[in-house]
């Protein structure tokens, strides 16, 4: 009988690239960071809490490359670049919120049964 997920082992399913784009580390934090308005990178460096200026870089990077975020470069002196959601980036945002409503639900939960694993491989190892 075939697997009722269809297609979505396969290398080239849409659903293999969504996981792709959000199972990165910073990626649906700088996604979230920028569903409310542009930001600078400075801004976002001191919003999301331990990302490096480089790893930020390279998740601005990634992002755009997928057309999820758009950079804008302003002719000012000094220069001055914002980071903004593309519309596809839009789409990303509802997402996201049910992610984070998962997260405030059910993270405690999650929280406790990783402590209890810790405790049970530090018991049987002892």
């Amino acid at each position: 009988m075939p697997d009722s997920a269809g297609g979505v082992f396969l290398a080239d399913c849409p659903a293999r690239l969504a996981i792709d784009i959000i199972s990165n580390k910073w990626a649906v934090v700088v996604l979230f960071a920028l569903s409310r308005r542009p930001r600078r990178h400075g801004e976002l460096v001191d919003l999301v809490g331990g990302v490096s200026r480089k790893v930020l870089t390279q998740t601005l990077r990634r992002l755009q490359s997928y057309g999820l975020i758009e950079r804008h470069a302003y002719a000012e002196a000094p220069p001055r670049v914002e980071y903004s959601l593309t519309d596809l980036g839009q789409t990303l945002t509802e997402p996201i919120a049910a992610l984070t409503d998962w997260a405030k639900t059910h993270g405690a939960a999650v929280a406790n049964f990783q402590e209890a694993a810790q405790q049970d491989t530090a018991t049987s190892s002892t």
